[in-house]
């Protein structure tokens, strides 16, 4: 029962965090909203992950693309490795 908590927090973890990373998306493509302390704060959640990400996949034209990739990779993993272990409650 303890692994299936585990794995639920997880889940929940991952769908909050693929949120977050939306949010910061938004506040990226709304120059006015930067100014709030706010973005800052999605800032330091969110480039630790995009940075070395960043390394391998560098932008094309102006498009993030490890920001796409770190978005499917949060999915990929939510639905696909921790989904069927963690506890339905239904």
């Amino acid at each position: 029962m303890q692994l299936c908590t585990a794995y639920g927090l997880l889940y929940t973890f991952l769908n909050i965090y693929f949120w977050v990373m939306l949010a910061y998306a938004l506040v990226s493509w709304f120059p006015n909203l930067r100014r709030y302390r706010a973005a800052d704060y999605l800032s330091m959640l969110v480039e630790p992950v995009l940075a070395p990400v960043r390394r391998v996949i560098p932008p094309v034209a102006g498009l993030d693309l490890s920001f796409i990739v770190v978005l499917f990779l949060i999915q990929w993993v939510n639905h696909q490795l921790v989904a069927p272990f963690a506890c339905r409650l239904y």
